[in-house]
């Protein structure tokens, strides 16, 4: 019987894992060059591409920022693996569909719909950390979160390979088929665990107030803050990297190059992450993480060629890959199991508020600054952070038994 349990949380690693990869290598296949998909598909003048990049980037985060903590507690209420099917579905129909529209209106209906499909990240999150043991969540995490990270790798090469060959509308249909994937490995291979009995006894009692626990409120703070440095600089890295190269040539594929230069060293580093934060404590490893991260962020504004500015990604890949494996071990820790669904739903929330303030203030930025500014502030945005998070720590380290009445 101890022999199958082993089996059957290492077998929920392997296809979260996997589809992890798929799930990031289909978003970045596509997120990354919207800005010339607008340009150079939908006819956009280059004078309103920010524009039409920071609205359209934002109406999907708006609205999944709004629906997420609504999925996340219908998935502990009925079934995570159902929210995860339901999200993939619809998920690979928006990307079919952002392959096909004409015009930039179109592809803002397009990303309102992919807004209401969110919810896939939270509910495999939550299907991970009630299915693995406790010993094993920051290795576990830690190997989910490497394998997102290869597929924005894979991601940004493909998307890249794909515009030079094909057009960029095959990306979209290709990231369709990568959610369709996912989708029939969640339902044939994914058995959620059984709920226990206590349970439903307890179902009546009043649901702990996730946003009034201390820890739970300063982690959500940090994913905000960290996904809105991503999305700062994103929208404007391809006309950014045209700047540094001194031509738009080639734009989408060396963009793609930079892009996964980070994934490449997130591969690297995430699982190692994991580790360290499962031996000297999740806290620490966010610390060091979010510290590495902005002191890097800010060294890549200084280069003014290519090469060297790569490099420096590739430096502060490995710092930023410690990030959300220790905000999602330590929100596990957190939470009691039955609320994982809504944990992960409130941080995929407040990452997906960052993700709308994130490209609006990158645009804005960029409209009056130069764009080395922009890449300056990303990095410098997370310091000021980790200050915070540090001079807020608690003075004891409290228990992590899933009470959150206990965790400050």
């Amino acid at each position: 019987m101890e022999n199958d349990n082993v089996k059957s949380w290492k077998l929920t690693l392997a296809i979260m894992t996997a589809s992890a990869l798929l799930m990031s290598a289909s978003y970045t296949m596509l997120i990354p060059f919207l800005p010339m998909y607008l340009i150079q598909e939908l006819n956009v003048a280059q004078d309103d591409v920010n524009l039409w990049s920071g609205v359209i980037f934002s109406i999907s985060f708006a609205i999944s920022g709004i629906m997420a903590p609504i999925w996340g507690a219908m998935a502990d209420k009925k079934s995570r693996k159902l929210m995860a099917v339901r999200a993939a579905v619809c998920l690979a129909i928006a990307y079919v569909l952002g392959g096909m529209v004409q015009d930039a209106w179109q592809l803002f209906w397009v990303r309102v719909f992919q807004g209401f499909a969110s919810g896939l990240w939270p509910a495999c999150l939550a299907i991970l950390t009630v299915s693995v043991p406790r010993v094993k969540l920051g290795f576990c995490l830690g190997l989910m979160q490497g394998a997102s990270t290869a597929g924005g790798v894979l991601g940004p090469l493909l998307g890249g390979v794909l515009a030079e060959a094909f057009g960029m509308r095959a990306a979209f249909y290709l990231g369709g088929v990568g959610l369709f994937i996912i989708t029939l490995l969640i339902v044939f291979y994914i058995k959620e665990p059984p709920r226990k009995k206590v349970e439903k006894v307890e179902s009546n009692r009043p649901k702990t107030n996730l946003l009034k626990v201390p820890v739970v409120q300063r982690m959500l703070l940090c994913a905000g803050v960290v996904q809105l440095t991503i999305l700062l600089q994103q929208p404007i890295m391809p006309l950014y990297v045209g700047e540094l190269q001194g031509s738009m040539d080639r734009i989408v594929l060396v963009t793609g190059m930079l892009f996964s230069v980070v994934g490449i060293s997130g591969i690297i580093a995430a699982p190692v992450w994991g580790v360290v934060g499962q031996k000297w404590g999740f806290r620490p490893a966010l610390y060091l993480a979010l510290l590495g991260s902005g002191v890097f962020g800010m060294i890549q504004a200084i280069p003014t060629t290519l090469i060297p500015f790569g490099v420096w990604r590739f430096i502060g890949g490995l710092a930023f890959a410690g990030i959300f494996p220790a905000i999602n071990a330590v929100l596990s820790q957190s939470s009691a199991p039955e609320d994982r669904g809504r944990i992960f739903g409130l941080s995929y929330a407040a990452q997906q508020i960052g993700s709308v303030l994130g490209p609006i203030a990158g645009g804005a930025m960029a409209m009056y600054l130069p764009l080395k500014a922009v890449i300056f502030t990303g990095g410098f945005v997370l310091i000021p952070l980790v200050v915070f998070l540090y001079l807020m720590r608690p003075k004891v380290e409290p228990n992590t038994k899933g009470d959150p009445a206990n965790l400050h």
